[in-house]
């Protein structure tokens, strides 16, 4: 587990760094699905108040006469406009013979259909069917100063004049009335003129001699003294405009009513009824103004509530009746060619919750009072729709979340191939470098000259290269002064081992001590001998290992060892161990000369034996100063000692050093630990079995 926290640790930083890329991308999404929530939340708010908003509208509208108007004529629109269709007004008559009260309540109605060139006019009936069995029509026209009809001219067509026809199936009425001015004497200048439309039947000819006005016919003309276009030079034959009012009577209107106590109203054939209104010039010019001419612009419909309506809501109007509701209108709102949205994004905040609406379907219902019965609204909005907005707008705005997050790419990106991947490939030699240091010491593979560079990390590998080249030439260095003492150890090793032989012969009887320690010499010599050091000929000697007598061997060592004060204890009986002789006297060697060097003059060194069940061991205690903690292990390392200038006086800080490699080479152990009084080392070998 160390290991691999180890082995982990050598990535934190790429770990560190990619992460924070990772958790940068992450918030970014996290807050635009945040965002994408709030607005939702937002929208769905908004929405409950625009559809309140928007039933506040509907209903003042229609609480108004020209929303009056559309209400009593819900199937009245542009094509019922050109044919003349009359519609039922919100009042129950017209004072006709009023300019300002007639102007004001069509206006007010919004039923004039605007016509090209000043052009206008409304046909209308009254709600009221007591008010008489007439067609009102009303409206203007442009024309040059209007000529009357003289009195007694049995031709009506030197002055201008109104021709109105009314059809019903197959019936019709046709009338022409001619201007006659009012008897109030010439205008004055920039005053306007005032007069009426007399009506008579019209004839197939010219001449309406005997012929008498209709008392039931009806109209007014006011034409205004200003002349239409500013810049007009001559004021009285510039072009004016003329507002009329006609009251016309119906004959099948009219009959409907008297032969009924409760006449239905407005009839149920209202709509059939076609009315067309011409202004002629004197003369047999082109009409100043027809009602059937294109271009009409019909008023305010019902139709122009659903510009009202937002995509996915409905308004439905009904006509509240004794035997129930009747439907007179279903509005919907225009689906609007929107932008693409992105299915994903759609499904995405449709499933955002909110906690705006308790239902996504709201239902709101009023109700509208008339002169001929009330109207009720029921207006439905799907909160939903709002998703796809949300959607579209979403989706426009995707590409710079899109951005972000390509640009914390690109960064990483960057960071990546210019930092990530040269540390990468920094930590990869550098952890084989240093296996390779441990192991073998093979450095010439390894080159870090291509990660050199200018910036933070190729002055780093640049140190480490030029480390690295130095580390070369001291090993090479290391290698020669090597191969030196190698060479030296051979020559001193040659130059030895004559004498010794020589003097083994003269000392040829095994039982002459000074056999034994000659031997002990050549064996020396031969672990030295062709070896580079010291510690890699120690770690590399191979010993006999035999049966051994370690009590004798004891006794031995302490009678022969040339130290005072040399004291055995539990050394009575026989201890056979399995040991290579020579190099465990090596032992005893060492640390009994370590013993003297730092025990009080005249002060005893014990060699205690203690037998196991499988093992024996020697204990050499000595009086004398502590061996420090942390160095009870350092102790046993080739070259540590504690003398200052150790090797000149031929302590090379080996004893221990050989002591613990010719123990662990016999299958022992050697351990130090301090004592009340000083130190003790404890030798432990393996015991010999029996033969």
């Amino acid at each position: 587990m160390k290991r691999f926290l180890v082995w982990l640790a050598s990535f934190r930083l790429r770990i560190l760094l990619r992460t924070s890329f990772l958790l940068l991308a992450l918030v970014v999404l996290v807050m635009t699905v945040t965002v994408l929530q709030e607005e939702k939340q937002r929208s769905y708010d908004t929405y409950q108040a625009s559809l309140n908003k928007t039933k506040a509208q509907i209903v003042a509208r229609l609480h108004h006469p020209a929303g009056q108007l559309a209400l009593l004529n819900p199937r009245w629109d542009a094509a019922s406009a050109a044919a003349g269709r009359p519609l039922v007004l919100p009042f129950s008559a017209i004072d006709f013979d009023d300019q300002n009260k007639v102007r004001n309540a069509i206006e007010m109605a919004g039923c004039l259909v605007q016509y090209p060139d000043h052009g206008s006019l409304c046909v209308a009936v009254g709600n009221n069917p007591w008010a008489g069995g007439f067609i009102y029509a009303a409206g203007t026209f442009a024309s040059g100063p209007l000529e009357a009809h003289r009195i007694g001219d049995e031709f009506l067509d030197g002055a201008h004049r109104l021709r109105v026809t009314v059809r019903l199936r197959d019936q019709s009425w046709q009338w022409i009335a001619p201007f006659e001015p009012l008897a109030n004497g010439a205008p004055a200048r920039g005053e306007g003129v005032r007069g009426r439309f007399t009506g008579y039947v019209e004839l197939p000819d010219r001449d309406y001699t005997g012929a008498r006005p209709l008392k039931e016919f009806r109209g007014w003309v006011w034409q205004s003294g200003r002349c239409l276009d500013a810049a007009a030079d001559d004021e009285e034959s510039c072009r004016k405009q003329s507002f009329f009012s006609l009251r016309l009577p119906v004959e099948s209107l009219r009959q409907g009513i008297l032969q009924s106590a409760r006449p239905v109203w407005p009839p149920a054939d209202l709509e059939q009824y076609k009315v067309q209104v011409e202004v002629l010039p004197p003369g047999e010019g082109a009409p100043l103004f027809a009602s059937d001419r294109p271009g009409a612009v019909p008023p305010f419909a019902l139709d122009v509530l659903s510009t009202l309506l937002l995509p996915g809501e409905s308004l439905s109007i009904r006509r509240v009746e004794a035997g129930g509701e009747r439907e007179v209108a279903q509005l919907a709102g225009r689906d609007e060619a929107q932008e693409l949205s992105s299915p994903l994004l759609t499904r995405l905040i449709r499933r955002l919750p909110v906690e705006s609406l308790e239902a996504a379907e709201v239902e709101l219902r009023d109700e509208i009072a008339t002169p001929l019965g009330n109207y009720r609204l029921v207006l439905k909005g799907d909160a939903r729709s709002v998703n796809k907005t949300l959607s579209v707008v979403a989706t426009r705005l995707s590409w710079f979340i899109g951005a972000m997050l390509g640009a914390i790419a690109v960064a990483w990106l960057v960071i990546e191939i210019g930092l990530i991947r040269p540390i990468a490939r920094l930590t990869r030699r550098t952890r084989g470098l240093s296996r390779s240091v441990q192991a073998d010491g093979g450095l010439e593979r390894y080159d870090l000259a291509d990660l050199r560079g200018g910036d933070e990390l190729g002055l780093l590998a640049g140190g480490l290269d030029e480390l690295l080249q130095r580390v070369r030439e001291d090993a090479e260095r290391g290698r020669i002064r090597s191969a030196q003492e190698k060479d030296m150890w051979h020559a001193v090793g040659h130059e030895i081992m004559s004498p010794l032989q020589s003097l083994l012969a003269l000392h040829g009887n095994e039982a002459d001590p000074s056999h034994r320690y000659i031997s002990r010499m050549q064996q020396a010599v031969r672990v030295l001998y062709g070896s580079a050091s010291p510690s890699e000929a120690f770690a590399s000697s191979q010993l006999d290992i035999a049966a051994v007598d370690l009590a004798a061997f004891v006794n031995n060592v302490a009678e022969n060892a040339g130290i005072a004060d040399v004291v055995c204890h539990g050394t009575a009986a026989p201890v056979p161990v399995r040991a290579d002789e020579f190099a465990l006297e090596d032992v005893f060697a060492h640390l009994l000369r370590n013993a003297e060097r730092y025990r009080p003059e005249g002060s005893p060194i014990d060699l205690a034996l203690v037998i196991d069940d499988n093992t024996a061991s020697v204990t050499v205690a000595n009086r004398g100063p502590a061996i420090a903690d942390d160095m009870l292990e350092r102790i046993f390392e080739y070259g540590v000692s504690d003398q200052a200038e150790s090797a000149a006086a031929g302590n090379r800080g080996q004893g221990l050093f050989v002591a613990r490699t010719y123990m662990a080479k016999m299958g022992g152990t050697i351990v130090a630990r301090n004592t009340a009084d000083g130190v003790a080392f404890v030798l432990t070998l393996p015991r010999a079995r029996p033969a």
